[in-house]
């Protein structure tokens, strides 16, 4: 089965402020023991979502019931630094999250979430400090990722967007992952192994 082509995104947005949002905030280390990341979504900034001592949701974002609906993150610069664990962008897809709109992010969070077919867009600080602004005083907000036109469009404002043309080329075209690639082509490379001498005998 062919992976989906993602040339647009579309959905409702939420803010999640602050910059240099690590991997350890966005999934704590403790949730990583996981065998599959089924399920993981739930566990998505959990330190910042509920009081340690009390247990209690906090006034975090993601838990304004007004939000519960969007698919569409907008955040800050350097989102996803520290450790390398796939475990973050998995969490954030597992949330219910389409893409992620942002300043700037960490280059291997940006890796791990392109192979999900997560895409993450940057735009100029001043478009998205206007769009942020916007997210929060309507939650019914839609806001539309176009990686064809690198643009994003909310109401009646537009801004370009920016990603690297590889992992622009690999959503839109459906080959991000490439182990559904090999998959997906698992006869050629079956027949390109039977000629080669060491397997064939």
């Amino acid at each position: 089965m062919a992976l989906e082509k993602i040339t647009q995104v579309s959905g409702k947005g939420i803010h999640v402020p602050g910059a240099d949002l690590d991997t350890d905030r966005i999934i704590p280390a403790r949730f990583m023991k996981c065998v599959t990341f089924d399920g993981l979504g739930e566990f998505a900034f959990y330190d910042v979502r509920f009081d340690p001592e009390t247990g209690e949701k906090t006034n975090h974002s993601l838990n304004n019931e007004a939000y519960s609906q969007a698919t569409i993150m907008v955040t800050g610069e350097n989102f996803g630094c520290g450790s390398s664990r796939e475990h973050a962008p998995q969490s954030l897809q597992k949330y219910g999250f389409d893409a992620i709109i942002a300043e700037s992010f960490a280059e291997i969070f940006f890796g791990n979430s392109t192979t999900l077919g997560l895409p993450c867009v940057t735009g100029p600080k001043a478009d998205l400090e206007q769009l942020r602004t916007a997210v929060d005083a309507d939650a019914s907000l839609e806001i539309s990722i176009n990686l064809i036109d690198k643009i994003v469009t909310y109401g009646e404002q537009s801004f370009p967007i920016e990603i690297p043309e590889s992992a622009r080329e690999a959503l839109t075209s459906g080959k991000f992952d490439p182990i559904q690639e090999l998959l997906e082509n698992s006869a050629q490379i079956e027949a390109v192994a039977s000629q080669l001498a060491y397997i064939a005998q």
